[in-house]
């Protein structure tokens, strides 16, 4: 299965003031945890001229889009409210607006946080609950004409059919998408690689990726360090960046429009021979 063969029905992501299209490259979205606890990169980057230097580095390294966090996602993260991750986040998209040619996109829950951020200049919601925990989220992204990504999350890793699942997670998260105003060319999914899913059903998610495809919507997938990659390799964080290439690489093979990465370079140079090879 290629991407060619099996296409979203839209051949334009817009986000703001922002359009990628859609069939002709993978684009790769660089991460920015602005976090003291992210798995991989916590605390690295909370000092503003330092998270401002990384993402001109994953820019100048080939990255599309920078997706900017200000709390940690990782299992048994430590919450924190609203206040303090809008102080994280906002000076560094303030400042990256003017810094930086590409979109960015705000990884929160929160709908005060994704207010603060499209106010300061962002262009995407990335919501690690698929707009269902906080819906208003939703409008708030409609009223800024951003681009949303909604991801698949669940509180259980229990499945009758993941993928089946999967999608019935992503349709209610579309939903509440189009209820609120969002535009489909305004729409990313994921399918939560990682999120509410034990390392079978991350690995049964991966092999049938090309099945969410049929939602008709482009798909991001974010496989990056993550601990199915550690699990299968025994490897730590830091050395799991062939394991996160080959997830890439099966993604793309498999229709996947953007890539969610840490090693920027890296994965530029795995998608652009993936593309060489499946995009027609």
């Amino acid at each position: 299965m290629t991407p060619s063969s099996n296409q979203s029905n839209h051949e334009v992501f817009r986000c703001r003031d922002y359009e990628l299209p859609l069939g002709k490259k993978t684009y790769i979205m660089g991460i920015l945890n602005v976090t003291t606890d992210s798995f991989s990169d916590g605390g690295k980057y909370q000092d503003l001229e330092r998270a401002v230097e990384r993402a001109q580095q994953m820019v100048a390294e080939g990255a599309d889009i920078i997706d900017i966090g200000g709390e940690s996602t990782r299992p048994g993260f430590v919450p924190v409210d609203a206040e303090e991750e809008i102080r994280r986040v906002v000076p560094v998209i303030e400042r990256l607006v003017v810094a930086l040619k590409v979109p960015l996109s705000i990884d929160t829950t929160k709908v005060q946080v994704g207010r603060k951020a499209l106010e300061a200049g962002a262009h995407i919601i990335n919501d690690i609950w698929g707009l269902q925990r906080e819906p208003e989220l939703a409008r708030v992204s409609a009223e800024f004409d951003a681009g949303v990504i909604v991801m698949h999350n669940n509180d259980s890793d229990v499945y009758e059919d993941i993928i089946a699942d999967i999608a019935a997670f992503l349709r209610k998260s579309i939903a509440i998408a189009r209820q609120a105003g969002i535009k489909e060319s305004r729409i990313l999914l994921d399918p939560g690689i990682g999120f509410g899913k034990t390392l079978q059903g991350n690995l049964e998610t991966m092999r049938r990726l090309g099945e969410l495809k049929a939602l008709g919507f482009p798909v991001l997938l974010g496989p990056s360090r993550k601990s199915m990659i550690g699990k299968v390799l025994n490897l730590p964080v830091h050395e799991r960046v062939e394991g996160t290439a080959a997830a890439v690489a099966l993604g793309i093979a498999y229709g996947v429009d953007v890539v969610r990465v840490h090693d920027v370079q890296a994965m530029k140079r795995v998608a652009a021979m993936t593309d060489a090879m499946v995009r027609v």
